[in-house]
């Protein structure tokens, strides 16, 4: 028997909590295809770098949605989370102000990401 093919799923999320829908999509998307054994690369971009912060996704509400905090926790543990480099500094964030496990890298990182074989990219 074959064994399956690993595909990775890179979301990039641009948008936070002025489009929390998008938003929100964009995080549960990623939460369920961890959840179905995808690798799993969640970018947080624009006002979306912020969610990467303590206490930033805990404010977030969106009303018959997960709970934000529960899909990046999730994300966190099983995938990855990064930040914008640029988004990051425009906003004044380190990686010091990052939730644990979350890093900051730049366009050639995402760009290395989303050209990698068996990889499927997705924008919200």
């Amino acid at each position: 028997m074959t064994p399956p093919i690993v595909r990775t799923l890179v979301v990039k999320c641009t948008a936070g909590t002025e489009e929390p829908e998008r938003c929100s999509q964009a995080f549960t998307v990623a939460a369920t295809a961890l959840a179905a054994g995808a690798d799993v690369s969640l970018w947080l971009t624009g006002e979306a770098a912020w969610l990467a912060v303590p206490g930033r996704a805990e404010a977030f509400e969106l009303p018959h949605a997960a709970p934000l905090t529960d899909l990046r926790d999730a994300l966190l543990a099983g995938g990855r989370v990064t930040v914008c480099t640029q988004c990051a500094v425009r906003r004044g964030i380190t990686e010091a102000d990052l939730m644990p496990g979350a890093v900051i890298a730049g366009s050639a990182s995402f760009v290395a990401e989303v050209l990698a074989p068996d990889t499927q990219a997705l924008v919200y």
